[in-house]
């Protein structure tokens, strides 16, 4: 079962433990000073007992006095007498019978003699003769028990007897008593006005905590812009706190950003998928048909008819061959790559012979990286394979979008550090808002331009991007309408030992 104090506020439950703690404070205070009162009184009457017995039994060495006879050494006996308050003061023989007994107020001016033992608030006789005789102090009780009693005993100067004092602890019990109650009384108004003022003071305290819970409170109900003012310093808890909680909201938002984002590339991506793969699908349904309805008599019409299903099924497969290794590159294409010793130069002179095959009058050169000199070392550890997928597609691109018989540039060579390949044409550019979208999937500078073969689909440059983060490098473009591209392929160099 949960605890009834987690049904109710911090606010709450803080006092609560901070009223507990003050209040557990001021009742030890309060016993420990009552305690220590009481032992400091007690100590005192001791004192005084001790004294008076040994007064008293100096005074009177062969027992009571006779009645009429002086009180021997009386000026030694009301000093102590005055000390103590109102003692009993007891003689008891050598057989420990009470011989006398009297108050004090018999004392003063008539020694040991006056009225016999006598009242039930007066402690039993049997009691009187188990006070120890060495002068320290017990407590005894009435004979009513009803109250009790302080008493020291000590032996008289002959021998013979014991002379006993007692005194009553009702004044000092009151005493104690008086300084309980105030404790207690004073405790509990002290207890009710700090619980008051601690009640605001927390309260104000948990302000900052109150706007925190709003601006969640407003988050979670969509509003991922809002974040947490600065309640404190940085420093402080809640100002540490209030600095956590923004990084986190800032989290959650470019979380919710990218998803959203990834949720419209991916509508986008279906949306392209279907459409590329709708145009070849239409195209071999709708010759299967013709063929089917006969509209395909001759020879010569069935192999045009064998041909453009052909095309379009390569077309297919090309597409998603592209699409299988897109989704291989998102995942764990990385550690499947065969990884060896190569030179970018090897695949900078295949691409040149490949834009030769591709387009015979288009005039192909082979340089460094900066356009001039012969081409350098790019050494790198890397897929082969891969790689020349990425130049493959660089290459392609080019012929793709620039005139027939326009030149291009290959240069390959190592630039701060990392070896390079460029493909530079002088085709018609792209511009920035084109640029910044090359490498995204299936897009096309030019939608309504022919497509044939794979690369036609949009998916080249987005190829060789992730190939190339895959093998640790990148693909950059620097382009600007009327001035060409350059499309540069860079890769770590290998670490010489």
């Amino acid at each position: 079962m949960r605890s009834p104090l987690r049904r109710l506020s911090l606010r709450a439950r803080l006092l609560l433990v901070t009223a507990g703690l003050l209040l557990a404070g001021l009742a030890l205070i309060g016993v420990v000073v009552s305690e220590q009162l009481q032992r400091h009184q007690l100590d005192r009457l001791d004192a005084q007992l001790g004294s008076l017995t040994a007064l008293v039994a100096r005074a009177a060495p062969t027992g009571p006095v006779p009645d009429g006879g002086a009180a021997p050494r009386a000026e030694l006996l009301d000093p102590a007498l005055e000390l103590v308050g109102a003692p009993y003061v007891v003689y008891l023989d050598a057989d420990g019978e009470v011989v006398d007994g009297l108050l004090s107020s018999g004392l003063t001016g008539s020694g040991l003699t006056g009225s016999a033992l006598t009242g039930s608030a007066l402690p039993a006789p049997a009691r009187l003769r188990e006070v120890p005789t060495d002068g320290s102090a017990v407590d005894l009780p009435a004979a009513d028990g009803a109250g009790h009693w302080r008493a020291a005993a000590r032996p008289t100067g002959d021998g013979r007897g014991v002379v006993v004092a007692a005194a009553p602890l009702a004044e000092l019990d009151a005493t104690v008593d008086r300084l309980r109650t105030a404790s207690v009384v004073g405790g509990l108004v002290l207890l009710g006005l700090l619980s008051a003022v601690g009640w605001f003071a927390l309260g104000r305290g948990l302000r900052p905590l109150r706007r925190i819970e709003t601006t969640a409170a407003a988050i979670a109900d969509g509003d991922l812009t809002r974040r947490v003012p600065a309640l404190a310093p940085s420093s402080t808890e809640i100002g540490h706190l209030g600095g956590s909680l923004n990084t986190m909201f800032g989290q959650l938002e470019r979380a919710f950003a990218d998803r959203a984002a990834a949720e419209a590339r991916m509508r986008t991506f279906v949306e392209d998928v279907s459409h590329e793969l709708r145009t070849p699908l239409f195209g071999i349904s709708g010759t299967t048909e013709l063929y089917r309805m006969g509209a395909l008599p001759e020879r010569a019409d069935v192999d045009r008819a064998m041909s453009r299903i052909a095309g379009e099924a390569a077309r297919l497969t090309a597409l998603t061959q592209d699409l299988l290794l897109l989704a291989q590159l998102d995942q764990t294409l990385e550690a499947q790559l065969d990884r060896a010793p190569m030179d970018l130069r090897t695949l900078a002179t295949e691409a040149r012979l490949e834009l030769h095959a591709l387009d015979p009058e288009r005039s192909v050169r082979l340089t460094g990286p900066g356009g001039s000199g012969a081409p350098g070392p790019a050494p790198v550890t890397a897929d082969e394979a891969r790689l020349r997928q990425v130049v493959t597609n660089l290459v392609g691109n080019a012929a793709a979008h620039t005139p027939p018989g326009s030149p291009v540039r290959i240069g390959v060579g190592t630039v701060g550090g990392r070896a390079v390949l460029d493909v530079v044409d002088e085709g018609p550019g792209m511009t920035a808002e084109q640029a910044a979208r090359a490498f995204d999937r299936f897009y096309r500078a030019d939608p309504s331009r022919s497509r044939a073969g794979g690369a036609s689909a949009g998916l080249g440059l987005a190829i060789a991007r992730s190939l190339a983060r895959a093998s640790g490098g990148d693909v950059e473009l620097v382009t600007a309408p009327g001035a060409g591209a350059r499309f540069r392929l860079t890769l770590p160099v290998p670490h010489q030992h």
